[in-house]
């Protein structure tokens, strides 16, 4: 598509979570390598405006989104309950955005959204229910995120410039993560058990094997996790005895960053520390269903290695769970099942993609 002239200022939608956002920044790059003058507002969730604040990169400010459905969870406290909304729309107007891009996901509820901004130029995502944009490229589920976005910044112009999403440091996240988890002589491995969605956790016995197994090494481990998966890490810990450090909702994701920087490798499950890890260049092995190695696994292999899971039926009750993304393959709703999807891979594995990632980096 054809680059707009005369723009002073983009508003780009994509008010979710870590992992989702670090795949957006190759296209949010490229929108500022097109228009390096314009003035790039991202309109995102409270966490967005903590993290971004002052820190170097493609994005110039952050304006939180009201928590309605289908364009933001609602959180603690919320800064912008979903009455907020007519508020915020006269606000967004106020801009006067000359583009407003969509890379919040298929468009049901955010292509209306964002026509409600008053940009001169929409364009975005959209999905066969969705309602149109001034420009959009189809939504498909399975496709890579990194390169569904790029095909979304090239609908105003801006061509790819990377496909590899780096998120920059700071000094300030630098000595937040020396003085949180100081560095020791051995090399670190951080072992990150947890995810929202318990289909993507390997089972905790089988970290607390590998956690067990480095620690004897003489390896310093260290296990990650938010306040909600402190019992997680905890059991990890304890399992594998001394040596072993726990570091829950102690760090910024600013912080949390610099430290997986300091690190030999990074062991997660497919959830926004894996992510972040290759964000920042760290080696990093990944617990990853199949589906998801489509979406979001790292092509590279020097420096990523996804550990794949090609289960495709719920463990518990058989149900294919693709099978609602191809009605003409007698789809049906899915299953209402959490169990692990990932539980296939075996620790030998794990442990032997480790090494490897730690023998490449001495």
């Amino acid at each position: 598509m054809h680059y707009i002239p005369g723009v002073n200022r983009i508003a780009v939608l994509r008010a979710n979570a870590l992992g989702d956002f670090i795949q957006s920044l190759p296209a949010l790059e490229s929108l500022r390598a097109a228009y390096p003058e314009a003035e790039i507002v991202l309109l995102g969730a409270p966490w967005h405006a903590e993290v971004l604040a002052g820190r170097p990169g493609p994005i110039d400010r952050v304006l939180v989104v009201p928590a309605i459905e289908g364009i933001r969870e609602p959180v603690p406290n919320d800064p912008l309950p979903a009455d907020h909304l007519a508020e915020f729309l006269d606000k967004a107007r106020a801009e006067g955005f000359d583009v407003a891009l969509q890379m919040h996901g298929g468009g049901r509820h955010s292509n209306p959204f964002v026509s409600r901004l008053g940009a001169r130029v929409t364009a975005g995502l959209r999905a066969p229910d969705a309602p149109p944009l001034d420009r959009t490229v189809p939504y498909v589920f399975y496709q890579p995120e990194v390169f569904r976005y790029l095909e979304v910044a090239e609908l105003v112009g801006a061509p790819a410039v990377t496909h590899r999403p780096r998120f920059p440091l700071t000094a300030a996240d630098r000595e937040e993560a020396d003085r949180v988890v100081p560095p020791g002589p051995a090399p670190r491995v951080v072992i990150h058990p947890g995810a929202t969605d318990p289909r993507r956790r390997w089972p905790v016995e089988r970290f607390v094997v590998v956690a067990r197994v480095l620690a004897e090494r003489g390896l310093d481990v260290v296990v990650t996790g938010t306040p909600a998966e402190r019992d997680l890490v905890r059991q990890v810990c304890a399992g594998a005895g001394p040596g072993v450090r726990a570091v829950i909702g102690e760090l910024t994701v600013g912080g949390l960053a610099a430290m997986l920087a300091h690190s030999a490798v990074v062991l997660s499950n497919d959830t926004g520390p894996l992510h972040l890890a290759s964000a920042v260049g760290t080696p990093a092995v990944g617990l990853v269903w199949v589906g998801n190695v489509i979406n979001f696994a790292r092509p590279e292999r020097a420096r990523y290695r996804p550990l794949i899971s090609w289960r495709i039926h719920c463990p518990r009750c058989g149900l294919d769970c693709t099978r609602d993304l191809y009605p003409d393959r007698g789809g049906g709703a899915g299953c209402d099942h959490d169990d692990s999807f990932v539980d296939d891979i075996p620790v030998a594995e794990v442990i032997a993609e480790v090494d490897q990632l730690l023998g490449a980096g001495r």
